[in-house]
């Protein structure tokens, strides 16, 4: 199949298709005299795996271990028993960060109780001023920035019911 019938058939972006194997979590496909890539059932399987994964929110480098012990049947699955429950952790943490994140909204939003003109506002004023401190990591601190960017340019986008 053409890369189109691959993207249609697992409801991934083309440019996302072309990203992973640049990346090595798909295999180059074959191509045509053409010049059109052609892909397979191989293809079309390992394409859903990944999907599966992102959309439990792994990062490619964990994909990448799990594909090679997918690719590696008979090798002991301890290494994967781990990694899931490394992300795990990281999953909890981040709802750690994220509740924090809600009271610290929560607050704020307390600030201001009823339209008033903008420069009254005790929402705008409280960001300006910076009364409440951030208590959650910044950005480049967290697991999301820090590892499931995996310190990498161009993490394609998901798309609709999953990655």
């Amino acid at each position: 199949m053409k890369i189109g019938q691959l993207a249609q058939q697992t409801g991934t972006p083309v440019d996302t298709i072309r990203y992973y194997e640049r990346e090595g979590l798909l295999p180059r496909a074959a191509r045509t005299e053409g010049n059109y890539r052609i892909y397979d059932a191989v293809h079309l399987e390992r394409l859903a795996f990944i999907r599966r994964c992102r959309s439990l929110d792994m990062t490619q480098d964990e994909i990448r271990v799990l594909l090679r012990f997918r690719d590696t049947p008979s090798e002991s699955c301890e290494d994967v028993n781990a990694l899931l429950d490394a992300h795990i952790g990281h999953v909890a943490e981040r709802i750690r960060e994220l509740q924090q994140l809600e009271k610290q909204l929560q607050t704020l939003r307390e600030c201001c109780q009823e339209g008033r003109q903008a420069a009254e506002c005790g929402i705008l004023n409280e960001l300006s001023h910076g009364g409440a401190e951030l208590t959650t990591p910044a950005a480049s601190e967290s697991h999301l920035a820090a590892t499931h960017a995996g310190g990498r340019q161009h993490v394609p986008p998901r798309q609709g019911g999953g990655a």
